[in-house]
């Protein structure tokens, strides 16, 4: 009876839930710090005018990050210092956060493409031709010469993305051992069934790093990227624009403080811990027990010393290394687990990825409501969903096929949202020559001499740059000179254009010839179209986040206990290879394919894009969402009828034991359990496969 007392006393503040607590805090802090890159890409986008493809390939670089170290930090990783270890990972995730802000320190101050003067007169209101004052930008065809081109790709400093791409590889080499060394300690010494609760919990907290993440990046998306260093009464540009851009730097230094302080914790912690409900008798004659102490147990090695473990050589792990690897892909069921995973993620990468600039372009958000409602209404629903799966768990005390059948189930209703998403949509933004006519009828295909229209051909307009208005017909002009504006008014945000002739020779009712600067807002159904999205958004985000404990308990149960670690880093390096790198630049690309105006560059050429094709930007965007799911659940079938077949093996087997222990009777018994005495002492880490 003492004994089942002290096994049942557990300390509040015992060195495990601390460990647990610190887990907690750094997930947050780390998917913090990658929601809030995330929500950047579009800033990032725009302040390096870079295309989609591109900014797709810098995302990825987290991933590519993992995958240079995610093998041997997970293998060797668990034979070191493990929390020490999760400790110098946050030391460089924080210093690829500082590192990814460097450029805006080296930049010159962003001159966002406009066909606008800026000289003001003495009462502070400007007064410009619009329509004979671009003869100069006219000139599109001139290609400068390669001396010049590189002079001023120099001045405008556009190839200091490359400071992002590092900084965010960097980060991903940081987070590497945060995942597979933190929950495989987390699970050596943690009772069995307190491991589902204890996952969930950390996935919970975890998820509130998103939400505060993308919060911080719609404050910062609001903020002028040059804010304090420039005047923003010149600027003629607001954060609805898509030219704009969010101080999106500034980010990045506040997440990677809070990163450095996650890491701190985690250099206190003992190498091993006592197991979970562990009686003191429990402490004194064993052993640990776990992957901690070796990976493939030697059959042949006979210990002097019972109570001391044998210490570790990186030359005997790296022997052991191929043997593990060997025996850990000779499990169809981790293999199928695996492709699952990564065309699941691949979807989930770039939906994520993307979601903001779908919300910009077929719902007429801007970036910042975008990043902040994604933040405050689908992340919480996340949250939510991580517990209910884990509570479920626990509650129905499911095993590998229940979660497995919670997995499928909770993915196809959040699949259903996605359907549903499709036929929410709204019409494209109507801008004269690009969606619809100078007449206001559809357009067809889009050609770029249909910018030129009989009523701005006298203008001599450029016709790659974007400086959009929006006339009293209802339609956005690519610029004043293309609606054919005579003359203006005010001075910033507040200039005025009138006597546009394209206004006039529109058969669409206007109350007069001016203009405003800024694209036409969309229809008021669109916006209602919008609160219906998001919705079937919130609840599509539920359904999926339930499955995402029981996922993680179908992996960690179907893998051999001894190659936890190595199976958590391979499994991440995978995913995260092939799941986390190609999507965003496959996605990206196939996004670019639908722009309709590209925006210039200071030096000329293609920049960033200025406006979709919201027709084909969705059917593209949820078309290839669509066929990844659809891959995933052939996956997630093939995965069922493995583990049912391996479950149905299991129950034969021990149906036939049962009877030939009856009939031996209790000496066999006696020889069974010497065996297994024998055979336990010579292998005292193999634990068998649940």
């Amino acid at each position: 009876m003492s004994v089942e007392k002290k096994t049942a006393r557990e300390p509040c503040c015992s060195k495990l839930k601390m460990f647990l607590a610190a887990m907690c805090f750094v997930f947050f802090a780390k998917a913090f710090q990658g929601s809030y890159m995330k929500s950047s890409v579009t800033q990032i986008e725009r302040r390096f005018d870079i295309p989609s493809s591109l900014i797709g390939f810098i995302d990825g670089s987290f991933e590519i990050g993992n995958l240079l170290v995610i093998a041997f930090v997970s293998y060797f990783g668990a034979k070191l210092h493990r929390p020490r270890l999760i400790g110098a990972g946050c030391l460089i995730m924080a210093m690829g956060s500082f590192i990814t802000a460097a450029p805006h320190f080296f930049q010159g101050l962003y001159k966002y493409e406009t066909t606008i003067s800026h000289s003001s007169s003495a009462n502070g209101t400007v007064s410009i031709l619009p329509c004979l004052t671009n003869g100069s930008l006219a000139n599109d065809n001139e290609i400068p010469t390669v001396e010049i081109q590189a002079e001023c790709e120099r001045a405008a400093s556009s190839s200091l993305w490359i400071y992002v791409f590092l900084g965010n590889m960097l980060r991903g080499v940081g987070e590497t051992p945060v995942m597979p060394l933190g929950l495989s300690y987390l699970d050596d010494f943690s009772r069995e069934e307190n491991t589902a609760l204890y996952m969930a919990l950390i996935q919970t907290l975890g998820i509130l790093g998103p939400m505060f993440g993308f919060m911080l990046g719609s404050f910062c998306a609001k903020l002028y990227v040059d804010i304090g260093a420039v005047d923003l009464d010149t600027i003629t540009i607001n954060h609805k624009d898509t030219r704009w851009v969010g101080a999106w730097w500034l980010g990045f230094l506040f997440t990677g403080g809070v990163m450095l302080l996650a890491g701190i914790p985690f250099w206190f912690f003992p190498k091993s811990l006592p197991k979970q409900g562990e009686t003191e008798t429990d402490k004194k004659s064993n052993i640990l027990e776990g992957e901690q102490d070796r990976f493939i147990p030697d059959n042949n090695k006979h210990s002097t010393a019972p109570n001391k473990p044998a210490p570790v050589s990186m030359a005997v792990l790296a022997k052991d290394f191929l043997p593990s690897l060997k025996k850990l892909f000779s499990n169809t069921i981790y293999l199928v687990l695996v492709c699952t995973a990564f065309v699941q993620v691949s979807g989930f990468i770039g939906m994520i990825t993307f979601k903001p600039k779908f919300m910009e372009q077929i719902y007429g958000q801007s970036a910042s409501r975008a990043i902040f409602l994604i933040g405050i209404m689908t992340l919480p629903a996340v949250a939510l969903g991580i517990i209910t799966g884990g509570f479920i768990m626990k509650k129905f005390k499911l095993k590998v096929l229940g979660a497995t059948k919670l997995c499928i189930g909770t993915s196809l209703l959040a699949f259903s949202s996605l359907l549903i998403q499709y036929f929410l949509q709204c019409d494209n933004s109507q801008v004269a020559g690009l969606t619809v006519s100078y007449q206001g009828t559809p357009q067809v295909s889009y050609q770029k001499n249909t910018l030129i229209y009989t009523c701005n051909m006298g203008c001599s307009c450029s016709i790659k740059h974007w400086d959009p208005i929006c006339a009293s017909n209802g339609l956005t002009y690519a610029s004043p000179c293309l609606a054919g504006c005579q003359t203006s008014t005010g001075y910033g945000k507040d200039m005025v254009f009138h006597n546009c002739t394209c206004i006039g020779e529109s058969p669409l009712p206007f109350a007069n010839m001016s203009a405003v600067l800024g694209q036409c807002p969309r229809k008021s159904d669109c916006d209602y179209m919008f609160k219906f999205y998001m919705v079937v958004t919130v609840i599509g985000a539920f359904f999926s986040a339930c499955g995402a404990t029981p996922g993680y308990i179908v992996l960690l149960r179907s893998i051999n206990p001894e190659l936890k670690s190595l199976a958590l880093g391979i499994y991440i390096l995978i995913v995260r290879t092939l799941g986390g790198v190609p999507p965003p630049i496959y996605f990206g690309a196939l996004i670019d394919r639908t722009c309709l105006k590209w925006g210039t560059k200071q030096c000329g050429g293609k920049g960033a894009c200025r406006i979709y094709d919201s027709g084909a930007f969705r059917n593209a965007f949820l078309g290839l969402i669509y066929g990844l799911y659809s891959l995933s659940y052939v996956l997630w079938g093939v995965l069922y009828n493995r583990l049912s077949h391996r479950e149905k093996k299991l129950a034969i087997k021990n149906r036939l034991k049962a009877p030939e222990q009856d009939d031996n009777g209790v000496s066999s018994g006696n020889r069974n359990v010497s065996s297994a005495i024998v055979k336990c002492s010579e292998n005292p880490d193999q634990e068998t496969t649940i």
